[in-house]
């Protein structure tokens, strides 16, 4: 999906392929491959009966070579989540997209709520803060022109001293942020942008999330914020939460590192 302005740059770009020394590791990477090929056939970006990209398209995406890919294809194909068929190519089964996955609606807690019950101690490094215009994509979520100044915030998000999620949000130009400084310093002790809007008051009601598999490449600038060491599939967390009935007061794009889901929200599906 195009990108603009305001809108995070961890898009993935072309990933070369293994060399005979990955090839050494086919087991873990085989595994790899086939959980990243079936997140990514659960986005939803193919329907059953889709022809997939060519194989040397998808060994590139994944960064691995094409013997591990093809011993990856052959698990999903006896699974049934894809179809082999010589001389054509290879299309999707059988629908293989979990209930989590989609657009739904949500009553919100912070990630800090929930991160205090488990005993996690959070803060934030390689923050930046910056009013800027909010671009096309964003600013048609949160209803604004692309021209509007809006803050954006950018950090990485720290859990017990490790990294868990690379953090993106906007937020709306109508809401009165704390100055710069008492802002940083919130943000940089664990506090989310979902605090901060209740400590000021706005009547948060729910949020509009959709979920969305990725492959994150060590190459990127968020893998290696993440500490990624391989083409890795994460889930990627688009938000816009809304106060009142449908006053939209800002959006969230969070990339959570492999296995770091414990740091999400608390969910609570209202639809």
């Amino acid at each position: 999906m195009a990108r603009e302005d305001v809108t995070p740059r961890w898009r993935r770009s072309g990933v070369s392929s293994d060399s005979r020394v990955a090839e050494q590791r086919v087991p873990s990477l085989v595994d790899s491959a086939e959980e990243a090929l079936h997140i990514w056939l659960a986005g939803g970006r193919y329907r059953q009966g889709d022809r997939l990209p060519p194989e040397n398209e998808v060994a590139t995406m994944l960064g691995v070579s094409r013997g591990t890919l093809r011993s990856a294809l052959h698990r999903l194909e006896e699974r049934g989540e894809i179809v082999r068929r010589q001389g054509s190519g290879t299309f999707v089964g059988r629908a293989t997209g979990p209930a989590a996955l989609g657009e739904r609606l949500e009553r919100l807690e912070p990630y800090s709520s929930l991160a205090e019950r488990r005993g996690l101690t959070l803060s934030s490094v390689d923050l930046h803060l910056e009013r800027r215009a909010v671009g096309v994509e964003v600013g048609e979520a949160l209803g604004l022109a692309p021209i509007a100044q809006v803050m954006t915030i950018a950090r990485t998000l720290i859990a017990d001293g490790a990294p868990v999620a690379v953090m993106f949000d906007v937020v709306h130009s109508k809401v009165s942020l704390p100055d710069d400084g008492a802002l940083r310093a919130a943000l940089e002790r664990g506090q989310m942008v979902l605090d901060i809007l209740i400590g000021l008051g706005v009547p948060v009601t729910f949020g509009r999330t959709r979920v969305i598999p990725s492959l994150l490449s060590p190459r990127e600038r968020a893998g290696k914020l993440l500490g990624v060491k391989r083409t890795t599939a994460v889930l990627e967390l688009e938000e816009l939460i809304y106060a009142g009935r449908d006053e939209r007061v800002a959006y969230s794009r969070d990339l959570f590192a492999p296995g770091a889901r414990t740091a999400r929200r608390a969910r609570d599906n209202g639809a």
